[in-house]
């Protein structure tokens, strides 16, 4: 089925990605897979190229796109790949927003050139070792100093996409008490400085996929951060956390819908060459039916993206409808993906595969995010339930 999303600008930025993915990424991919990370000065690389500061604004260094279309195509030339770019979905598609919406001006000449630059990679630490999908649960907390002048900075977190590299760290923290009448409250987000004493990284944590992407435990020991760090209003985190979670879950869900595309692909290619009883895997009516499914599933959920990430470009994405479309998407991109390993037969468990890395990596799409019951949940309350 046609999609209608892109325009020539888009397919001639889209040959500059594959490019940049054969000659620089593909060939050194298993040394990053080892390491756990690329290399720090790979997303330098990005940075020169563009694709980190695709949306922020030229005057801050950046492409001055307000599309998250560019976007996209790195992560389906990336998943067409069979690659990651580390942690830079995170630093791009995730912090941007928060960013752009609620920092100063002072604050925006300070990050954003470097944002864009790769000179400082962002994370944001949320969760915590007690608090995950319920954030109003989160118990880090930050205290101003008598003077003033600083916040001291208390706690720990864990599952930190980014954490072990970043420069920068939102992290969301209790500014105020907690009041079980407002669980909502009391929350802010400081930009911490990860040069600072006091700030630590922990276990750099061993997933089953996603082994380009750095996560890590982090912990805060009286790390002092400046009122200057201060990102938008004191306790007013738990409407930024809720405003962004949309544009998150909907990178989550073209990141799915991308995998899924690229596993039918991984499969399609697998079929036609290898033989079993003399005949090409793919001449089996079994093959061409499973594949006639995938197809199918793939291409409306492909649609269902697709007109979110037109909604999210016009302002008009709602959190419900993130919801949606990251639970139907993560859903079935794991249906997808296990079907087409099923048709690689064993070598579909062998790692050197591509379909191997897609499985693995796709699992935590229905966790991250928001878990997928939670999005049941928001999906629900939005039908008055």
């Amino acid at each position: 089925m046609k999609r209608t999303l892109y325009n020539e600008d888009h397919e001639a930025f889209r040959q500059t990605v594959r490019d940049f993915i054969a000659k620089e990424v593909a060939p050194v991919y298993h040394e990053w897979e080892e390491a756990g990370h690329p290399p720090r000065e790979f997303y330098n690389r990005m940075g020169e190229l563009g694709l980190l500061g695709i949306q922020v604004p030229e005057e801050y260094g950046g492409g001055g796109e307000t599309s998250l279309k560019f976007n996209v195509i790195v992560a389906e030339e990336a998943s067409a790949a069979g690659v990651s770019f580390g942690s830079s979905s995170v630093h791009s598609n995730l912090i941007l927003p928060y960013i752009m919406q609620n920092a100063t001006e002072e604050q925006k000449q300070r990050w954003l050139p470097g944002f864009a630059s790769g000179e400082l990679m962002f994370a944001i630490a949320m969760t915590e070792p007690g608090a995950g999908s319920d954030l109003a649960g989160i118990a880090t907390t930050a205290k101003l100093s008598e003077d003033g002048g600083h916040y001291i900075l208390n706690g720990a977190k864990t599952f930190i996409t980014g954490g072990a590299l970043a420069d920068r760290i939102l992290v969301v923290c209790r500014t105020s008490p907690y009041n079980p009448e407002d669980r909502r409250g009391g929350l802010s987000i400081l930009v911490v400085d990860t040069a600072t004493e006091g700030f630590a990284v922990g276990r750099k944590l061993n997933k089953i996929g996603l082994k380009t992407s750095d996560t890590a435990e982090l912990s805060f020991d009286d790390v002092k951060v400046p009122v200057a760090d201060l990102l938008g209003k004191e306790g007013e985190a738990f409407s930024y956390l809720t405003q962004n979670l949309a544009q998150e879950r909907l990178t989550i869900a073209f990141g799915a819908a991308a995998t899924a595309a690229a596993a039918i692909q991984h499969a399609i290619a697998y079929t036609e060459d290898r033989k079993v009883f003399g005949k090409p895997v793919a001449s089996f009516q079994n093959t061409k039916f499973v594949l006639a499914e995938c197809s199918t599933e793939s291409q409306a959920m492909q649609l269902m993206v697709d007109n979110a990430i037109e909604l999210n470009d016009r302002g008009e994405l709602t959190v419900p409808d993130a919801a949606r479309a990251k639970l139907f998407a993560t859903e079935a991109a794991g249906r997808i993906i296990d079907k087409c390993l099923q048709l690689h037969g064993g070598y579909g468990y062998i790692t050197e595969y591509p379909i191997a890395r897609l499985y693995a990596d796709t699992r935590v799409t229905r966790i991250y995010g928001g878990t997928n019951e939670v999005m049941k949940t928001i999906i629900a309350k939005d039908l008055g339930l």
